[in-house]
C-alpha cells in the first residue's frame, strides 16, 4: 500500500521536485500558501490542497521547499502539532544551520524523523531531474526515502546524522558565488585590454577553469543575457547565511565577504531580480566599461 507524501512549497524548485515524485507512482499532494502557485501546480497535473493541517495528519512523509528560516520554523511547529508520530519530515530549503538544529530538537520531541535534504542546481536542473542531492539526519529514514531522492537526480550523498547537508549546501553556494566574482574580474580585465566579450567565452569554456557551473552560465552570458536562474537577491540571502555560519564556526571568509559587497552593489544598481552573475556589470562599471 502506498503512503501519501505531502509536499509543502510549490515554487520554481518545489513544483518540479513534487511532480517528479508523483510520476514515480507515488501519491503526492501539494500545498502552498499562494493561490497562484496552487493553480499553477494543478494545471501542471499535481494534486493540491489548500488545507495544510489535514495534509499533515494524513501524510506518512512530508517534504518542504521553503524560502527562509522563518518559514521553516513555522512549518516545523505545525508539523509537530499535527503530524503523526513516526512520520518522516524532509526539508530541502536553504536555511541557516541554527534554524535547522532548532527544528531537529522540536521534531525529536514529537517523535518525527528529520532529514535535511539540500539540493544543488537551479530550477532548470530541477525540471530535468539533474539536481545533486545532499542528505543528513536519521539514517534509517534516509534508507527508507532513498528512492524518492533518486527522482531528483542521480547524484545522492548521505553526509551524517546532524546538519551536515545544510552546511554542505552553503559551502557549495559559497563557491558558486565566488565563481561569478572570478568571472566578473576576468571578463572586465579582458575587455579593458581589448579582448572582445564574444571571443573570451569559448576560450574560457575550453580552458582549465571551464567548470560545469561556468559552462552552464556561458550560453546565456556569452549573449549578455542576465535572465535569472537564481537572482541577485536570492544569492544575497544565501551568502548572508554563509557569513553567519563562518562567524559561528570561527572561519574567516574574506573572499565571501567581498563577494557579498558586489551583490549589494548589484542590488543597489537595479539588478536585484537579474541573475546573480549581474555582478559582472558592477565590476564593468567600476572599470569604466559601458
Amino acid at each position: 500500500m502506498r503512503n501519501t507524501i505531502g509536499f509543502i512549497g510549490l515554487g520554481k524548485m518545489g513544483l518540479p521536485m513534487a511532480r517528479h515524485i508523483a510520476t514515480s507512482d507515488q501519491i503526492v499532494v501539494g500545498f502552498d500558501t499562494s493561490p497562484e502557485r496552487l493553480a499553477i501546480a494543478r494545471e501542471a497535473g499535481l494534486t493540491v490542497t489548500a488545507g495544510l493541517e489535514d495534509l499533515l495528519k494524513s501524510s506518512a512523509i512530508l517534504i518542504s521547499s521553503l524560502p527562509n528560516d522563518e518559514a521553516l520554523l513555522s512549518v516545523s511547529e505545525q508539523i509537530c502539532r499535527c503530524a503523526v508520530a513516526g512520520s518522516i519530515y524532509i526539508d530541502t530549503s536553504t536555511v541557516s544551520v541554527e534554524a535547522s538544529a532548532t527544528v531537529a530538537e522540536q521534531l525529536k520531541r514529537a517523535g518525527i524523523a528529520y532529514l535535511r535534504c539540500t539540493v544543488s542546481g537551479n530550477n532548470l536542473m530541477a525540471e530535468a531531474a539533474k539536481l545533486t542531492v545532499m542528505v543528513s539526519g536519521d539514517h534509517a529514514a534516509f534508507e527508507a526515502c532513498k528512492r524518492l531522492f533518486r527522482c531528483w537526480g542521480e547524484a545522492c550523498f548521505y553526509l551524517g546524522q546532524a546538519d551536515q547537508a545544510k552546511l554542505m549546501k552553503l559551502s557549495i553556494n559559497l563557491m558558486i558565488n565566488l565563481t561569478s566574482g572570478m568571472l566578473a574580474e576576468a571578463l572586465s580585465l579582458g575587455q579593458k585590454g581589448g579582448l572582445a566579450w564574444s571571443d573570451m567565452w569559448p576560450v574560457i569554456e575550453a580552458s582549465a577553469v571551464g567548470s560545469p557551473i561556468v559552462k552552464a552560465k556561458a550560453g546565456a552570458l556569452s549573449k549578455r543575457d542576465f535572465t535569472a536562474t537564481f537572482t541577485v537577491e536570492q544569492m544575497r540571502k544565501d551568502v548572508g547565511l554563509v557569513l553567519d555560519a563562518g562567524k559561528s564556526l570561527n572561519v574567516p571568509l574574506g573572499l565571501t565577504a567581498l563577494a557579498a559587497q558586489l551583490l549589494s552593489s548589484a542590488s543597489a544598481s537595479g539588478y536585484a531580480d537579474e541573475d546573480y552573475a549581474a555582478i559582472i556589470k558592477v565590476v564593468e562599471k567600476a572599470s569604466g566599461l559601458g
